[in-house]
C-alpha cells in the first residue's frame, strides 16, 4: 500500500519548530513534484495529492494551537 503522509498524530508530536520544518519540506517537494510534471518526467502522478493533503494537515494544526483547539507538546520532562 502507498503512502497515506502524514497523521495528525504525528504531527500532534511536534513542536511548533519541527512543524515549520516539516511544512517548507513538503512546499519544496511540491514544487519539485510541479517541476517534473511540467518537463514531463513525473512517474507518480499520486505524490501530488498526497503532499498537498500533508501541506493542508500541516496548516490545520498549526491553525488549531492558534486558536487553542489543540496544545503543542511540552519540552519540559
Amino acid at each position: 500500500m502507498a503512502d497515506k503522509g502524514l497523521t495528525t498524530v504525528e504531527l500532534d508530536a511536534m513542536d511548533d519548530a519541527e512543524l515549520r520544518k516539516e511544512l517548507d519540506k513538503a512546499k519544496a517537494e511540491l514544487f519539485n513534484l510541479r517541476f517534473s510534471q511540467a518537463v514531463g518526467a513525473q512517474e507518480d502522478s499520486g505524490r501530488m495529492k498526497t503532499v498537498r493533503r500533508n501541506i493542508a494537515r500541516i496548516y490545520t494544526v498549526a491553525r488549531e494551537r492558534e486558536l487553542g483547539f489543540r496544545t503543542a507538546p511540552s519540552t519540559e520532562e
